[in-house]
This record gives C-alpha cells, structure tokens and sequence, in this order.
C-alpha cells in the first residue's frame, strides 16, 4: 500500500483527490493538510512514501513547504498538483528536486503518476516538459562545449534525448541501442556529473546552455 499525505487550500479538491487515490486500492491517503505549514508538519509526523501538495495555499506556497521538506529529508518524493504552469514555478520545483509537477485538469494522470514515483522516477507533465524546453534554448556553443566537457560522443547524445524529455525507449530507438544500454549509459552520466536522477540531467544540460 502506498502511504500518501495531501495537501489543498481546497476541502473539495482535498476530498476529491483522497477519493480518486483510495478507490484504487492500492493508496492509502493517511493524512491531509490545507496549508504549507500543515504540509511539512504532516511529513514530519507520517513520513509518507509520496506528498501530493497543491502550489497557491494562502499566505504561502507548496513550493516553500518542498524547500523546507526536502532541507531535512532530502530524499522526499513530493508531486506538486497545480493549476498554475507559471515559468518561475517551474524552475523552482525543478531546481528544489521535487520528483513531479503535473497540472489539476489532468487527473486521469494522478495515479500513474504517484506510482511512478514511489518507484523512484521523476514524472512531468507534457506541458511542463515543452515549457520547459522553450524556457531554456542553447544561447551559444561556449556553454554547449561546456555541458559535454569529460563525456563521450555516445554520452552526449543520451544526454540530449533526455534534455528533450524522451523515454528510455524512446532514446533506445533514436540511436539504434537497446534500452539496457540506454540505462547504462544514463548510469554513466549520473556519476559522471554527480547527480541524483534523469530530471537532475536535464535541469543540469539546460543551465550549462544558459
């Protein structure tokens, strides 16, 4: 059973979402919160093994509740739910290491979703993905030569399918490789630049284009 917390400055969207979740089955949503203050009390007191938090509560944010979280528990997995595609809330949840954004209209896509991170992968959505890739366009080859410094040839184009938001699958048939080598090739690159997941990957290809 999968241990979730949610949190919405909405009572409704909060009952919805615990209703969508619990009918599966297999999510248990063992506590709520309306704010961002409840969000980390909540955490600290349940530990869950994902927190679905809303971005706009009142005086604050999810995205101050995600900051303060993942300071004392880095390997949180939260999944913010938002009605808002905003730029700069984008960038920030990327920057924080949130493991997922995805926007409210969306809700068939919820439950895959907190699945998916509980697995251990990043998930965002289509929208997010493409803003993503027009906020952060290469501006000049100095800092393309930059991002690919100490990588191979083959390694430098995974990293650009990942950039571009492809699947392991996805890559697999873009450069004629087997998904296992795609996987060992993104294990490659995690330890080469020193980071945590695939999401990190991109965040880091699109700020040393900058």
């Amino acid at each position: 059973m999968i241990r979730v917390i949610v949190v919405d400055d909405d009572p409704l969207v909060t009952q919805s979402l615990k209703t969508i979740l619990e009918i599966t089955g297999e999510i248990q949503v063992i506590t709520t919160g309306s704010s961002a203050e409840e969000a980390v009390v909540a955490y600290q007191a349940n530990q869950p093994d994902v927190l679905l938090m809303d971005i706009r509560m009142g005086a604050s944010t999810g995205l101050v509740a995600a900051a303060e979280i993942l300071a004392k528990y880095p390997a949180a997995k939260i999944l913010l739910l938002t009605t808002f595609s905003d730029d700069e809330y984008i960038q920030e949840a990327l920057r924080l290491g949130v493991k997922g954004y995805l926007i409210k209209q969306k809700l068939e896509t919820i439950v895959p979703a907190i699945k998916a991170v509980t697995n251990g992968q990043s998930v965002f959505g289509t929208e997010i993905v493409e803003r993503l890739t027009d906020l952060l366009q290469p501006s000049d080859t100095r800092a393309e030569q930059a991002v690919y410094e100490g990588l191979t040839p083959r390694e430098q184009e995974v990293l650009v399918q990942i950039a571009n938001g492809k699947n392991n699958r996805e890559i697999a048939e873009a450069l004629f490789l087997s998904e296992g080598t795609v996987r060992n090739y993104i294990s490659q690159l995690l330890e080469k630049l020193e980071l945590r997941d695939r999401t990190q990957l991109a965040i880091f290809y699109y700020q040393q284009q900058g």
